[in-house]
């Protein structure tokens, strides 16, 4: 998840004794509702939070009150009577069903499938044309090969005007060197790098290329495993952990010849830029966090520390740190890639998706990873079709002039210059399909919040949540004990309320192959990541302290190709996405 807040690293009061805001006592709360409190009746701290001792007497009517408040609903005391005897046997069901654990990659038997009613998809057929271009001469220097997309880091490579051994001691010298100073860097695998890289040359100069990524150095977000590893989630919890096996990305990137040169930070938990380490910066304005929560992944690729990166984006986390950094992010179709060995956030919401320096590069990237997964239960096997000499011509591409309107003035030039490539224009709100404005889109975040409580249930239960860095109100330890008192019913209606919001995209899809927009316009951050559909990341310019701005274009869902043939006409309009951070 994305980091908007202000923050800061002060502790917060004790949550045991201290009232609600509302102030009723949390102890009483959390009794009615089977969680308990720590310190609660001479109870250990593990055994309050799993519920402790809860007599059939205990259910008092001001107890169950308390309850309902936290719920929003009231009930009369001849009603609270009636359940009252029942609440115990309830709890004991909570409690025997917490006695069997169940390890962060078990998801729910109910899967999320974010196609709608009555819809094929588009027809695509399985392939991936790179731009026809020769290689440009290979720089001098170090560190403008360090900056190189990877379309050109792939044609020196193939070419044998780059070894893949040079380019991998490149990025682990600038790893080592920036690493600290963007505080980016978890774990460095040097050994592993420079063999890879070393089988990479071997294979190639036998003839065996085997496509753009061979022999390209790139970095993994730290809560994909790594067999062998330590795979952190960047929380102190598990810093410690390490990964049996790796993730599906990561051998599917090792079958296409990709070289692994480091772990890369990410906020504790997927959310933020605040981690075990530090706080991971932003190259272009290092006085800034990159944002979160695939922070270290858009700063290191930014600052030229790898070829690419892997980041994972559940509500924000590839497109916020793209727009803080500066880096092109994909953010998939939901199902597109599989997310076997890597940390499960949010099971209904968690994508994968590379952040790279340019656009090609992220459409090359997400060729990759794309496949089968047979351990992810929402994986979706749909053909992955990108040419990067289609160009935009007739494909019809939808906005909104609020969204462009006061300070986002500036980003208008992202509708000019589709249009000026040949994209047809279509205003939502004169074709009456803009998004309507006044569903209550932010209870969508109950399935979000409901999810990652249950995914760390036992950091909550055992008190460990105190060990996270981020301990405010917005952070990780607050979210998930507030989401105890959500009710079961008003998760299933937010399901309710997604279904609808699916549909509503559908049909706005049907007249449209792509929204463009201000990244945070318009609730769409919040809507297209419950709906599924993909997103692309590209710098527009900057603002006047230097620093990066971009853009979000929005497509229809498993069609990433053409979504990246309209990122590649502003890309190609801009002209700012080679630019470096100063000092790096």
């Amino acid at each position: 998840m994305t980091d908007a807040a202000a923050r800061s690293d002060a502790p917060v009061p004790n949550r045991a004794s201290g009232p609600t805001r509302a102030g009723v006592p949390r102890r009483e709360v959390l009794r009615a509702l089977g969680l308990g409190a720590a310190g609660v009746g001479g109870l250990s701290a593990g055994a309050a939070r799993a519920g402790g001792q809860t007599a059939a007497e205990d259910w008092t009517a001001e107890a169950i009150a308390h309850a309902e408040r936290a719920a929003g609903v009231r009930f009369t005391d001849e009603e609270r009577a009636q359940f009252a005897g029942d609440l115990t046997e309830q709890v004991a069901g909570f409690r025997a069903r917490r006695s069997l654990t169940l390890d962060n990659p078990t998801a729910p038997a109910t899967v999320f499938n974010p196609l709608p009613k009555r819809w094929d998809g588009p027809a695509l057929r399985d392939r991936v044309v790179r731009t026809a271009a020769a290689a440009k001469p290979l720089p001098s220097d170090d560190a403008s090969i360090a900056f190189a997309p990877v379309t050109e880091l792939a044609r020196w490579i193939e070419s044998r005007a780059l070894t893949s051994e040079r380019l991998t001691r490149i990025y682990l010298d600038r790893l080592r060197k920036f690493g600290p100073r963007l505080e980016c860097v978890v774990t460095l695998t040097a050994q592993r790098a420079i063999a890879s890289a070393k089988r990479a040359d071997a294979e190639i100069d036998s003839g065996s290329y085997r496509g753009p990524l061979h022999g390209i150095p790139w970095g993994a977000k730290d809560l994909l495993d790594t067999a062998g590893t330590p795979t952190t989630w960047g929380a102190a919890p598990y810093r410690n952990r390490k990964g049996e096996a790796d993730a599906h990305v990561v051998r599917a990137l090792e079958s296409a010849g990709a070289v692994l040169v480091a772990k890369l930070s990410l906020g504790a938990l997927a959310y933020g830029d605040i981690w075990y380490g530090g706080t991971t910066r932003n190259p272009w304005d290092t006085r800034q966090g990159s944002s979160g929560s695939s922070a270290g992944s858009a700063s290191a690729t930014a600052a030229g520390l790898v070829g690419f990166s892997l980041g994972t984006e559940t509500y924000g986390s590839i497109i916020s740190p793209c727009m803080r950094c500066g880096t092109t992010g994909l953010r998939p179709t939901f199902g597109r890639v599989g997310r076997s060995g890597a940390m499960a956030l949010c099971w209904s919401l968690d994508k994968i998706g590379p952040i790279t320096r340019s656009v090609e590069d992220a459409a090359l990237v997400l060729g990759a990873i794309s496949g089968q997964d047979a351990d992810d239960p929402s994986h979706i096997e749909r053909p992955y079709e990108f040419d990067a000499n289609a160009g935009v011509r007739g494909l019809r591409v939808g906005y909104r002039e609020r969204w462009f309107a006061g300070p986002n003035a500036d980003d208008r030039a992202a509708l000019d210059a589709l249009r000026d490539a040949g994209a047809d224009l279509v205003d939502l709100d004169a074709a009456g399909i803009a998004p309507p404005e006044d569903w209550p889109y932010g209870s969508l975040l109950t399935i979000l919040f409901a999810e990652a409580a249950a995914a760390f249930e036992d950091l909550t239960l055992s008190d460990r949540d105190d060990e996270l860095l981020w301990q405010e109100p917005q952070a990780w330890p607050n979210t998930f004990r507030r989401t105890w008192l959500v009710p079961a019913i008003e998760l299933i209606q937010a399901e309710r309320l997604r279904r609808r919001v699916m549909e509503m995209m559908h049909t706005l899809h049907e007249q449209v192959d792509v929204l463009v927009s201000p990244s945070f316009a318009g609730r769409l951050l919040l809507i297209t990541n419950m709906t599924g559909h993909p997103a692309l990341i590209v710098r527009r310019g900057f603002d006047g302290e230097g620093r990066p701005r971009g853009v979000t274009l929005r497509g229809q869902l498993f069609a990433e190709g053409r979504l990246c043939n309209a990122g590649l006409a502003l890309e190609r309009a801009f002209g700012v996405h080679q630019r470096r951070p100063p000092g790096f």
